[in-house]
């Protein structure tokens, strides 16, 4: 894999993110946040007229986390999607959402997918459960380009318990969140589901501390109150927590079924890809990667070093 290296948001802060299928409907070509005029994506050389349908598909899949988390919804899209080419952006200083309110979350989220169409992508993955159940809305409201959000994975959890008991590891914001109490509702009705916010999962990954004794005693603290209402499968429901996963599923136990929605949200995005002709197309080399944080480069290449498994230079975000 090659590496280049906020009266309005009370009007909508109460109402749920749409469905996938619900995204903006807008063209990518049209205006963007507060911008009057058209930002074309690519530019022709030698005086040629653009092929916009090319430069469309040409253009860059944008992903989004506070931090490191989205790295994982990145590595399952690349595994889906490896001739499209990415661009990365970890909100690393303002990295954990989870403790902030949905206006700053929002707020955030704005600043962050600003940066992204700046750069030229053509579809947003909000590879954040908190952003996404915060911000999501308003998001495909401000912005003229389609956004894939990431929810817990609720309904197949739903299908797949044999005792009618799900666990739920979120972060504190999205344990308490009313949407996933309305996932819980639609998909999950009849069924017993807990949830417990797990803030110190997040500061592992951001360390990248992945194993280790100190990391199963962390684990164990923090998943034990879903372990005691024997649940017999567990929801990873911060994009996090998948990096974790090994250790996770060594502290549960066999008995409990560990599952987290990346693969579905790498299908999803390959599906609204084809439906909007907006698909790379195959060629003999993968794609390539660009990776931004907003905090410090040095320790976050080495996370993501770590996340991804092999190397990666991240570059400063100027925002």
């Amino acid at each position: 894999m090659k590496i280049w290296s906020i009266e309005e948001e009370a009007e909508t802060r109460d109402v749920y993110p749409a469905r996938d299928a619900e995204r903006s409907i807008y063209s990518i070509y049209d205006t963007n946040r507060g911008e009057a005029h058209q930002r074309p994506l690519l530019y022709a050389r030698n005086g040629e007229v653009p092929n916009r349908q090319r430069e469309r598909s040409l253009a860059p899949i944008g992903v989004f986390d506070s931090g490191a988390g989205g790295l994982t919804i990145l590595s399952d899209l690349q595994k889906q999607l490896p001739h499209e080419n990415f661009i990365y952006l970890g909100d690393t200083a303002n990295c954990p959402y989870g403790v902030r309110t949905e206006e700053e979350i929002t707020e955030l989220s704005l600043n962050a997918c600003q940066f992204l169409i700046e750069q030229g992508v053509k579809l947003i993955v909000v590879a954040c459960n908190t952003a996404s159940q915060a911000a999501l809305s308003t998001l495909r409201a401000t912005f003229s380009i389609p956004f894939i959000g990431v929810v817990p994975a609720v309904k197949p959890a739903a299908r797949l318990t044999k005792q009618g008991r799900i666990g739920i590891a979120a972060t504190n914001s999205s344990a308490r969140a009313s949407y996933l109490q309305h996932l819980i509702e639609d998909f999950a009705s009849g069924i017993q589901v807990f949830s417990v916010g797990c803030p110190e999962l997040v500061t592992l990954v951001e360390r990248g501390e992945l194993e280790g004794p100190e990391v199963d005693q962390i684990l164990r603290h923090a998943l034990d109150p879903l372990l005691a209402q024997q649940i017999d499968v567990l929801v990873l429901g911060c994009t996090h927590f998948p990096a974790l996963r090994p250790a996770i599923e060594r502290i549960v136990g066999k008995e409990v079924q560990v599952i987290d929605s990346g693969k579905a949200i790498a299908r999803r995005t390959h599906a609204i890809l084809d439906a909007e002709d907006m698909s790379h197309p195959a060629t003999m080399r993968d794609g390539k990667t660009q990776i931004w944080c907003s905090g410090d480069t040095e320790s976050f290449s080495q996370v993501a070093t770590t996340v991804l498994g092999y190397p990666v230079t991240a570059r400063q975000a100027p925002y």
